[in-house]
């Protein structure tokens, strides 16, 4: 166990985050009535936002809706590839670097 503890804390923490929001939008309830937000924008009471729904949206494409995830927000496949190529560069880094292992 302390072993794993160790490994886990030489990891960026920005790999934990990215792998984390991933984990979550695949836990996303799509059709759920309300949700928390993060939106500075919802926050303040404007109701349009270039972001929002892209959760969402980005978790009806992991279902395999996509005509409702394209609706929902266009960019989700865009996301999915942005982030998972920095997840792959992360996890290069951690490999080449001599904090690995």
């Amino acid at each position: 166990m302390k072993v794993i503890t160790q490994w886990i804390s030489n990891l960026p923490l920005e790999l934990i985050f990215w792998i984390g929001s991933l984990a979550a939008v695949l836990l996303l309830d799509p059709q759920g009535g309300s949700h928390l937000s993060l939106c500075p924008l919802s926050q303040l009471g404007i109701e349009w936002c270039p972001g929002c729904g892209l959760g969402r949206s980005m978790s009806l494409l992991a279902r395999g809706q996509f005509q409702a995830s394209w609706t929902m927000h266009p960019l989700a496949l865009l996301a999915y590839v942005v982030i998972i190529s920095r997840i792959w560069q992360l996890i290069k880094n951690v490999k080449t670097t001599h904090n690995y292992g």
